[in-house]
């Protein structure tokens, strides 16, 4: 068996998430039968991270086991081949071989995600499912100054959804949380070590909250230091967010 490392781009609107789901079409399991087209005894591909229904991805790493001996291929070959059986919505930008104790999600240092906001009285019909679309004026010196706020190894329970079970912590770094606009198109950019379940998403949906006043910077220490997801902003919506990158 031979391990490949997988870097893979989708549009997530089709999708429930990545990770496999019962009774639910998923970026993973499209992924495993187009390698099991190749390969039929290979059933699974691992990822660096999960993504929720309907986010994005530029830069998700999988790995997966081949036995390339009865199907012999190098990485360009093998994205081609996978890519033949793939739909249009998801592709396998390149394909590498990794060292055989190479592991997708246990060797990641870090991510880095993109949330997109269209900030003008009429959306743009070119970000329809690429972005948030809010109509109503943001104060971006505001929502910049508040970004900083996030940077840092911090508790993020009030901006992330509660699983069902209980976590170890919810202390998290954050390298990086800026806000950039370029005309009515806001990006916000949040990258870290690790995310706990929609904390992105919270994070950006708190930020737009103080973009219309509804929020101050002190309002957000002490979101921090309440520790409760309801005192947060709303979870902006998954179509602005995409996976860019995983850092190894």
């Amino acid at each position: 068996m031979k391990r490949f490392k997988l870097t893979i781009a989708y549009d997530g609107a089709a999708y429930y998430g990545w990770q496999v789901q019962p009774r639910q079409v998923t970026v993973q399991q499209r992924v495993e039968e187009s390698v099991q087209q190749l390969f039929p005894e290979v059933k699974r591909v691992h990822s660096s991270s999960r993504t929720d229904t309907g986010v994005h991805a530029l830069g998700m790493v999988a790995h997966v086991d081949l036995p390339m001996d009865e199907r012999p291929m190098d990485g360009p070959q093998l994205r081609r081949a996978l890519n033949a059986f793939l739909p249009a919505d998801i592709r396998v930008m390149k394909a590498v071989r990794a060292k055989a104790d190479f592991h997708a999600r246990f060797d990641a240092k870090g991510k880095q995600y993109h949330y997109r906001i269209w900030n003008g009285p009429a959306m743009n019909p070119l970000f329809n499912g690429r972005a948030w679309h809010v109509p109503v004026a943001l104060d971006v010196p505001r929502m910049q100054a508040a970004a900083k706020l996030f940077v840092g190894n911090k508790d993020f329970k009030s901006f992330a959804t509660t699983r069902e079970y209980e976590m170890e912590t919810t202390v998290r770094r954050v390298t990086k949380c800026e806000v950039r606009r370029r005309g009515p198109e806001l990006g916000v950019l949040i990258a870290g070590e690790g995310f706990l379940y929609k904390m992105c998403r919270g994070i950006v949906g708190t930020l737009e909250q103080v973009g219309q006043g509804k929020l101050t910077q002190k309002d957000v220490r002490q979101i921090f230091r309440d520790r409760d997801r309801r005192v947060a902003g709303m979870n902006a919506p998954a179509c602005g967010l995409t996976l860019v990158k995983v850092l190894y």
